[in-house]
């Protein structure tokens, strides 16, 4: 039986590739296009989606991007305090050291006033513990000495030249003594009598028993500011025993290099910080008053003298540190802020403004500083009068804003 055989000419050959290009163009190839067409639409869907929320945003529906979000809760645990910017006069200031120091007649150094054993009574042995006017600091005897107690010779040198004295008044009485040597018992009894009472100018007496030596007293109230003779050590007239002070007034005295001795007309008050502590202090809140300006440098040092008086309101402790603002002349119609609200990123400064009341929203801001008095600082540019500024918990407003941030790589 003879096959039928089917025989591909040339021609068919060449039409054969075109057949099966046309029946793929027919099958998936008509799928890709219907699902690229839903792909567009999503994307024009979502593109409008996005123009939508922009318009939303424009009309306050939705906070900006560069705004910062805050609960009440968050803003009660931070502390944030805001203040409404006003022009306000403004002083400028010169940054200086200087140092606490107590007032001449303020500070008195007690000493020994006879020879012998010192000993100190009670409290004034303790550095720091209150004194009153009158109280016994310390007694001097000299009763185990070789030479023996100068304040016992004293008082039995008084009596004798007392007893002298009166026996020459009765015998003068009688014509039996001459008026010249009258006189002389006379001379002698004073002069035994100032070297017995000679203490007392000073602040010291002697004691009643003359076993107890010679008591020395404090000249006034205050503190006992330091020690400078040891307990049980052997002084002589005119020995350091101890320093009383009193803190009711201090002075603060301001090195002003002297490169800026032309601005010191201008100086009326100051603010000042205590190294130890970070509060900074104003002069007029403790009644205080500028003592005297130097005119000329500060022996052995390159710095101009500046001094100030003030109450001790606070806790300040005489001879230390303290970081002085200098006040000029005021100004009027400055912008300034706390220092407080003030940031610092890489070398430039930034303050956090509000901006929405119902949302608790805040921006970040750029700001280019003028002078500062060590409270408030001159703001030259980047704020404006009537605008509300984080002046407290501004460094928890930052902390806030970075941990809100879109991390790195992160897209819709």
């Amino acid at each position: 039986m003879r096959k039928n055989h089917t025989i591909l000419t040339p021609c068919m050959l060449f039409a054969l590739p075109m057949l099966f290009a046309l029946s793929a163009c027919g099958g998936p190839h008509g799928e890709r296009d219907d699902h690229h067409a839903h792909e567009e639409e999503q994307h024009a869907h979502g593109e409008e989606q996005h123009a939508h929320e922009e318009e939303s945003h424009a009309h306050g529906e939705a906070p900006h991007a560069d705004e910062i979000i805050l609960t009440e809760h968050q803003l009660h645990q931070a502390g944030i305090e805001t203040e409404k910017v006003a022009p306000a006069p403004f002083a400028g200031v010169i940054r200086v050291g200087g140092q606490l120091s107590t007032p001449i007649g303020s500070e008195q150094t007690v000493v020994a006033t006879a020879d012998g054993i010192l000993t100190y009574a009670g409290a004034a042995a303790v550095e720091g513990m209150a004194v009153g006017a009158g109280q016994l600091i310390a007694t001097i005897t000299a009763k185990q000495l070789q030479d023996g107690d100068a304040t016992q010779k004293a008082r039995i040198a008084y009596q004798v030249a007392l007893k002298e004295y009166q026996r020459a008044q009765e015998l003068a009485a009688d014509k039996i003594v001459s008026q010249r040597e009258l006189e002389a018992a006379k001379a002698a009894y004073e002069t035994a009598k100032a070297a017995l009472g000679s203490a007392a100018a000073s602040g010291h007496r002697v004691a009643e028993d003359a076993q107890a030596g010679m008591r020395v007293v404090a000249p006034l109230g205050g503190y006992v500011k330091n020690r400078l003779s040891q307990q049980g050590a052997y002084v002589t007239v005119g020995t350091p025993i101890l320093t009383i002070t009193q803190t009711r007034k201090l002075q603060l005295r301001a090195d002003v290099p002297e490169t800026y001795y032309a601005r010191l007309a201008s100086v009326e008050s100051a603010n000042f910080r205590i190294a130890a502590d970070n509060t900074v202090y104003s002069l007029a809140q403790l009644h205080g008053r500028l003592v005297a300006k130097g005119k000329t440098r500060a022996a052995d040092s390159y710095t101009i003298p500046v001094t100030f008086e003030f109450d001790n309101i606070g806790n300040f402790m005489p001879g230390a540190f303290a970081e002085v603002y200098l006040l000029g002349k005021e100004r009027l119609q400055v912008l300034s802020v706390p220092s407080t609200a003030i940031t610092e990123e890489q070398g430039l400064y930034y303050i956090y403004i509000k901006v929405k009341d119902e949302h608790h929203a805040f921006t970040k801001r750029e700001v280019r500083l003028g002078d500062d008095n060590g409270v408030r600082t001159e703001i030259l540019q980047g704020l404006q009068a009537g605008e509300e500024v984080v002046v407290k918990g501004a460094m928890q407003v930052r902390l806030a804003a970075m941990s809100s941030a879109i991390p790195v790589g992160h897209s819709h």
